[in-house]
């Protein structure tokens, strides 16, 4: 019993602080809507919100639209901000996304197709805006609806401000839209000489730069790029720089004199304190599970042997899905991320077969493995994903929850996410396993879905903007699967959770296509 108190008192203390994290984190995210009164609408058919300061009267509003692949949640750190700074904000889901029951018609690289679309149902959202505030309106787009609420504010000449966050815009004139404001992240770098660019066009002749107004806001010919410190695509929505320059703009559009100091939503910090409390947690819960395999089990391989079953489907897969069909689901860009889960994973599963064939010398004994514990560690596991992040992104982060008419897809997602994690857990797992076998695999999979990008940069483009998220997840349920791993002696346990996590995730957040 000495021996094993010290890891025992380590665990204890480690899911002591982890709940306590967890607890701080829920608390300050619940508080930061105190002072705001939030409440739900329908635009025809579209859900929306409606944020409004509890205690002033109403000013100007605001009509918030997310990016691709986002919803409504995602953009609440502005919504809070403006409406505890006098503004009424107004979210709402895009056709195809969040908890919007409409999928989204047309190709969304298109003007006459998905763009059209979405820039009509921003105006139907902003014609109900305008009449919970005083009449004024501006508009906040973040990505792809940077363009789309560009568009709007082009075709609507009561837009008073436009503020576009990680902007890419081909239709940005040096006089439309009305005061422009682009936000950047500081690690966007295309999307900063973008910004640059537009600005650009009302400052020539001189060069234009970041922090900088050019042109008379007063006159409606503001403009002005912001780069937010420290910040890359998804996390500038979060940042205080983002924040700031945001409701400056306001207030410079709109004639505020602001006595007293801004009040920006802090929630970036806390969201990462709540997942760092949830990972944590995991590490301690880890050890409860029962052993399924002893010895462990997995292919074992050492680095001379293994580099065939990373190199092989990492060039094969990009190169084959080049020339075979992937449009079979009504969700964009999500078939093509699932045939590559799956096809990636049945190279590796071939390979696997082949140097296993290949193998020579002693085999070791067979491993004495429990079906029933291996059934009830892979639930476990899998439960703890769904408790423990499913619900705080839905409530915290981005729409988390399927529709009716996605549990379908995620099922169809997950035939493709367990091929590739089944295989990949059993690849780089194993009693002689090389070190950072399991990150080198997923850095291989990042890899080939670069090559996949540059094959078909038109399709696929919009996979370059979720990559940070797949590495996230790579990252947290790379952690869950080490641990995991150690406590049950058995790969596919964690593979089955990362299978689950997956599809889950590409099958509730990507675009609903019609059709």
């Amino acid at each position: 019993m000495t021996g094993r108190s010290p890891p025992i008192l380590l665990r204890a203390l480690v899911a002591l602080a982890a709940v306590i994290a967890i607890a701080s984190a829920l608390w300050r995210l619940d508080a930061a809507g105190a002072g705001v009164t939030v409440t739900t609408i329908d635009v025809d058919g579209t859900p929306a919100t409606v944020f409004r300061p509890a205690a002033e009267a109403l000013g100007p509003v605001v009509v918030i639209a997310h990016g691709f692949a986002g919803s409504q949640q995602l953009m609440r750190s502005f919504a809070l901000t403006f409406a505890r700074n006098g503004y009424v904000a107004v979210t709402f889901d895009f056709l195809g996304h969040g908890r919007n029951p409409e999928p989204l018609a047309g190709s969304i690289t298109e003007e006459r197709g998905a763009t059209r679309a979405l820039v009509a149902e921003t105006a139907r959202v902003a014609a109900v805006a305008r009449g919970l505030s005083d009449g004024r309106l501006a508009v906040l787009g973040h990505s792809m609806a940077s363009d789309i609420v560009v568009r709007f504010a082009q075709s609507s000449p009561d837009v008073a401000a436009t503020i576009a966050v990680s902007m890419f815009s081909p239709v940005v004139t040096a006089t439309t839209p009305a005061n422009l404001l682009v936000v950047v992240g500081d690690w966007e770098g295309m999307l900063k000489q973008e910004a640059l660019r537009a600005v650009g066009l009302a400052a020539a002749p001189s060069q234009p730069e970041a922090g900088v107004t050019y042109g008379d806001v007063a006159q409606g010919t503001g403009r002005r790029a912001a780069f937010s410190p420290h910040v890359e695509h998804a996390s500038v929505l979060y940042s205080q720089a983002s924040l700031r320059e945001a409701v400056g703009w306001l207030d410079q559009t709109f004639g505020v004199a602001r006595p007293t100091g801004l009040v920006l939503d802090s929630r970036g910090p806390w969201i990462l304190l709540l997942v760092a409390g949830v990972v944590a947690l995991a590490w301690p819960l880890s050890a409860l599970l029962p052993h399924v395999a002893v010895p462990a089990v997995g292919a074992g391989l050492g680095w001379r042997r293994m580099w065939p079953a990373l190199l092989v489907p990492m060039i094969a897969t990009p190169l084959l899905l080049r020339v075979l069909p992937t449009h079979f689901l009504p969700v964009l860009v999500g078939d093509y991320l699932a045939a590559h889960f799956a096809l990636y994973g049945a190279i590796t599963a071939a390979c696997l077969v082949w140097l296993r064939r290949g193998a020579d010398g002693a085999r070791a004994p067979a491993p004495v493995t429990s079906p029933a514990a291996f059934v009830v560690a892979a639930a476990a596991v899998v439960a703890f994903g769904f408790v423990a992040l499913v619900w705080p992104i839905d409530q915290f982060v981005t729409s988390f929850v399927p529709g009716p008419g996605r549990v379908t897809l995620v099922l169809a997602m997950l035939a493709g996410t367990l091929l590739f994690f089944l295989s990949d857990e059993w690849l780089t797992r194993g009693e002689r396993a090389a070190r950072g076998a399991y990150a080198t695999a997923k850095l291989a999979f990042l890899i080939s879905l670069a090559i996949a990008v540059a094959l078909d940069f038109e399709r696929l483009f919009f996979l370059i903007i979720i990559v940070p998220v797949i590495v996230l997840f790579f990252l947290v349920y790379g952690l869950f699967s080490t641990w995991v791993y150690r406590s049950t002696g058995h790969p596919l346990v964690a593979g089955i959770a990362s299978a689950v996590a997956f599809a889950w995730a590409i099958g509730v957040t990507f675009p609903l296509l019609a059709g």
